[in-house]
């Protein structure tokens, strides 16, 4: 398996940087770089997420999305929950004044 290697974030933002501006693909740049395409490829594409952040800083990333699913469905398990028990309080409510 190949070793990673960390590159630095100035390293990173002026790759991004120069895909951007210079037209050459993203193998193109990689290559005279000596970095991986998909390395490229993945800082470009969170460049571009990043980019959509901040335009519109209301989104939600996937962590922040998964977890509002998990609340959500919980939420309604919670008032299933509570709804059987108020019924079955309002039952045995009737039953102990007969």
């Amino acid at each position: 398996m190949a070793r990673q290697t960390r590159y630095p974030s100035e390293f990173k933002s002026e790759t991004v940087a120069l895909v951007k501006s210079s037209g050459r693909s993203i193998a193109d740049v990689a290559r005279s770089l000596g970095v991986s395409d998909r390395t490229l490829w993945y800082w470009v594409s969170e460049d571009r997420k990043s980019a959509e952040r901040a335009e519109d800083p209301s989104s939600l990333n996937a962590d922040d999305a998964a977890e509002l699913k998990r609340l959500r469905k919980e939420n309604a398990q919670q008032r299933e929950d509570m709804e059987i028990l108020r019924k079955a309080a309002a039952y045995f409510a009737k039953e102990t004044l007969r």
